[in-house]
Order: C-alpha cells, then structure tokens, then sequence
C-alpha cells in the first residue's frame, strides 16, 4: 500500500484539494486493488477552504504526524501561499523528505515546498501568474513558467488548478505504468495523458466556438497509430491548411500534430510492453515506428528506458499473449 498524503493547509484550493483522491481513488480501481491510501491532513486536524472558491470548513482525521508514514505528500495551493509557512510544517516536509516520500506541489504550492530548500538546484514550475515572484523568493530555485509539470523525481511540481489533474495521473503513469494510467483517464473523462512539458498557456474556445473538427482528427489519429500519418494526411482530415492546423494544435492541445501523434505511440507502445509479450519488432510495426531501432530510439528518448526494461518493470502478472488486445 502507497500513502499518499495531501497536506492542507489554512485557505487551501478546494480543487487541488480533492484531486488525489479522485485520482489516486480510480487508480486503485482502475488497477482491481487497493494501491493508495490516500489521506487529507491539517494542522490541528481542521482547515479553512478558500473563501472567494467557494469557502467551507474541513475537518480531518489526520494531522501533520500523517506526513511521517508518507510515501507521496501533495502540497495544493493555499491562499497564504505567500507567507512563510511555519517553522513545524517545514520541519515535517523536509523529515519526510530525508526518509524517502516524494514531495508535490500544485500551482502555488510550489512556494511551501521550494520554503524547505528541497527546490534548490533544481527545476521547478508553478502557475505561470506566480512564476516571477516564486523566482524572485527563492533564486536558487530554476523556475520554468511554461511547463505543466516538472518531474525531478523525488520532487514533482505542477503548474495550476487543471493541472493538478495531469500531476496526478503522471505519478499514477510512473507507479502502474501506462495501462492503468490510461484506464485511469478513461474513467474520470479524461484525455490522453499530456506530457509535462506541454505549455500552461492552452488557449480555450469561445463559447460556441468548441473545434469539433479538431477533436474528430484526434480520434481519427489515434485509430491510425499503425499508419504512417503526414501533416499533409492529418490537415486533409481535418479539412484544413497546414498552417491552420499547426495553429489549431498548438492552441487547442498546447503541442504540434506530430509530437502529440509521437507521444500518442508511445503510451500505446507502453500499454502493449506491460499486457502483451509481443516481440519488438512487431511493436514497432503497430505503433507505427516501422524499424525496431527507430522505435527504440524514441521510446528510450521518452520514457527514459528502453523497451526491454520498461517491460520488465511494468509487465502484468496477467500479461496477455502476443495478440496485442489491450484491458480496459
């Protein structure tokens, strides 16, 4: 059992708040066991919501003791984000810390975790409104304002509010690997899992305006993974220019066509590494990498291991046979 403490403090996101144990929650169904145990701690055991986000009370069963036992701490923003944390919240993260949890932040609660000193020398985001004033604070900290999420392993932090929902999913993905966290998406409506460094600055549609176009190409790409698929070949489908295309993605899903299509037949490649015992090759051939070495090259570039040893990592022990159908 994984626990997974979430460490509210006074004037907390109610959103960010309540992520993990949606997350974490369909993780362990997804997965058909109980993996986390996801747990809500607060000094003096109550804490007070963000009033101008829809402001309640909370009391919990945990107080900060909980941190001690923690193999993962979420650090949600709060509304005095700003202020110097107190002497006993910064003693528990950075003991935590030192017997091996991994500690992550959502939007501004990078300032609670980069006010432990833990951030130093490393990179580290946050929502792109605060970046300036978390690099001012804390200049030893290299603080990129455009990704979604920085993962520096035993410190994961998260740009703001929605992202929190990627944040969570990725260490789900790191856990359990790529299946789960795909079953994960699926249940709580989500869409294939964005890479961190997607940019924070996703234009959204205009009422009325919704790119059903654009959405309709995303499935229609996604069926054709084994396909070789050209920009000319997505723009076609998508009834437009290159040009509009391009701008189209960048705007709608905070990358391009083909490093979304890139990143598309990499997960798919992962979810047969961890269900099938398909050989390599033929995983190249249905992810749509062709040459076995062409998709070593950008599996290892991703993920960070090569085929090989992401499967013996993530293999299931009800691995299917080689007939590459994938569980729900």
């Amino acid at each position: 059992m994984s626990l997974v403490v979430v460490l509210a403090l006074d004037g907390v996101v109610p959103f960010e708040l309540s992520v993990p144990g949606q997350i974490f929650g369909t993780a362990n169904d997804a997965l058909g066991r109980a993996h986390y145990d996801v747990r809500i701690c607060a000094p003096g055991r109550e804490v007070r919501t963000e009033p101008d986000l829809g402001g309640f009370r909370l009391t919990t069963e945990w107080d900060m003791e909980a941190l001690a036992d923690a193999d993962t701490i979420v650090v949600p923003g709060h509304a005095g984000c700003l202020d110097a944390p107190s002497i006993d919240v910064l003693d528990a993260l950075r003991s935590a810390y030192a017997q091996g949890a991994r500690l992550a932040s959502v939007c501004v609660g990078a300032f609670t975790l980069a006010a432990t000193g833990l951030l130093d020398g490393r990179r580290a985001t946050t929502h792109w409104m605060f970046a300036a004033e978390l690099a001012r604070r804390y200049p030893a900290v290299e603080v990129d304002d455009g990704s979604l999420y920085i993962d520096n392993g035993p410190s994961i932090t998260s740009a703001g509010v929605a992202a929190a929902l990627d944040l969570c999913l990725h260490l789900v993905h790191r856990d359990l690997g790529a299946s789960v966290a795909a079953s994960t998406a699926r249940r709580t409506v989500m869409p294939l899992q964005r890479d961190g460094g997607q940019s924070q600055f996703i234009e959204q549609p205009h009422p009325g305006e919704h790119d059903t176009a654009l959405q309709a190409t995303l499935q229609w790409m996604e069926g054709r993974l084994h396909e070789p698929l050209s920009l000319d070949d997505i723009a076609r489908h998508a009834a437009m220019s290159i040009r509009s295309l391009n701008r189209h993605f960048k705007a709608q899903t905070g990358t391009t066509p083909l490093q979304w299509l890139l990143r598309a037949r990499v997960n798919r490649a992962q979810q047969l590494l961890e269900t099938t015992a398909m050989p390599i090759d033929r995983i190249a051939a249905d992810t749509g990498f062709g040459a076995a070495s062409t998709f070593r090259q950008h599996f290892t570039r991703h993920t960070g291991v090569p085929p090989q040893a992401y499967r013996s990592a993530f293999r299931s022990p009800q691995q299917l046979s080689g007939s590459g159908r994938i569980p729900s």
